[in-house]
């Protein structure tokens, strides 16, 4: 019996069947099922979205599970809300990813998530192009966001975060965790 022990390309990953249930993504090169995210999950992603696309309006896209590249190779991921530029947008083919992280990443924490899994997406995507990383936390109703400079600052339920540069505006925590 042999074992396949070369890192999968995005060219082979992209030839594998999708799971019956979640997506996979490519992670330095090793192929890693998502579990599809529970319902207040998808709730909070929504809520973001919906807010995000008030206030950035035709400026940008806004997405959940926006699929990306934030390398060219050995790398596939989804973000659970994100936004970009509308140009990267039009210059991304139908067939292709986004190529780089999306400018803004949010990412909402499920209890399967380890810290150094997040830090690690969170360092992968602010080395290749986001200039704001947002991890949302629903048990502490809390949201943490990280620049390019690694400075970290933590929104509670009676905050606003504000857009990164160049958008304007502001989130109200309280909205992200009720309707």
């Amino acid at each position: 019996m042999s074992v396949h022990t070369a890192l999968l390309s995005v060219e082979e990953f992209l030839k594998l069947p999708e799971p019956q249930e979640g997506h996979i993504e490519l992670h330095h090169g090793e192929v890693v099922v998502m579990p599809p995210p529970k319902r207040g999950h998808q709730r909070i992603q929504d809520r973001i979205m919906m807010l995000l696309k008030r206030l950035v309006g035709n400026t940008r896209v806004v997405q959940m599970e926006m699929a990306f590249r934030p390398t060219p190779e050995h790398e596939v991921w989804q973000a659970d809300v994100a936004c970009v530029s509308v140009e990267r947008d039009a210059a991304t083919g139908d067939d292709e990813y986004l190529m780089g992280s999306p400018e803004l990443v949010v990412e909402v924490l499920s209890p399967s998530n380890t810290m150094d899994e997040i830090l690690e997406r969170q360092d992968m995507c602010l080395a290749n192009g986001c200039v704001s990383f947002w991890t949302v936390d629903p048990k502490r109703q809390i949201v943490m966001v990280t620049t390019p400079d690694r400075r970290t600052v933590v929104f509670d339920r009676q905050s606003l975060v504000p857009l990164p540069e160049p958008l304007k505006g502001s989130i109200e925590i309280a909205k992200v965790f009720s309707d």
